[in-house]
C-alpha cells in the first residue's frame, strides 16, 4: 500500500504529451486519417518501424506507428481526437475513408461539447471531440 506521508502534487497543463495509434499498414492508415482530416501526414522509417505524423503546429502531437508489437485493437485505451468545430464534417468522412462509425455525434454537456466513436481502417476504436 502507499505511504501516508504527504505527497507534493505536481500540477500539469496536460496529462497527455504524445500519442501513438498502432497500424498494420502505415500507408492505408495514413490514407484514412488524411481523408477524414483533409491533411497530409509525413511518413518516416526507423529500422523495423514506420510512423506517420499528425501535423500538429502547437500542442500535443502524435503518430500512427507500424512495426513489431504495434497491434491495433478496439478494446484498449480510448483516444479523443480534436476536431475543432468540425466534428460533423470529420465524422462524415470516416466511412468514405474505410472506417466505421459506432456511436454518432452525442452531446456530453453544454460546457464539454460533443463526441462520436469510430473504428479506423486498422481496427482501432477512437473518439472525435468537438468543444462547446
Amino acid at each position: 500500500m502507499g505511504s501516508t506521508a504527504a505527497r507534493k502534487h505536481i500540477a500539469l497543463k496536460d496529462f497527455v504529451s504524445w500519442f501513438e495509434i498502432p497500424a498494420f499498414d502505415i500507408h492505408r492508415a495514413a490514407t484514412f486519417y488524411n481523408a477524414i482530416y483533409s491533411m497530409e501526414m509525413e511518413i518516416g522509417y526507423n529500422g523495423d518501424y514506420a510512423m506517420a505524423f499528425f501535423p500538429a503546429v502547437k500542442g500535443i502531437g502524435g503518430a500512427l506507428v507500424a512495426g513489431p508489437g504495434c497491434v491495433p485493437n478496439d478494446t484498449g485505451t480510448l483516444i479523443y481526437l480534436n476536431t475543432g468545430d468540425s466534428l460533423d464534417d470529420v465524422l462524415a468522412r470516416v466511412e468514405l475513408a474505410g472506417g466505421r462509425v459506432i456511436m454518432p455525434k452525442t452531446m456530453i454537456s453544454k460546457t464539454a461539447g460533443s463526441f462520436a466513436l469510430f473504428i479506423d481502417s486498422e481496427g482501432n476504436r477512437l473518439a472525435l471531440h468537438e468543444g462547446p
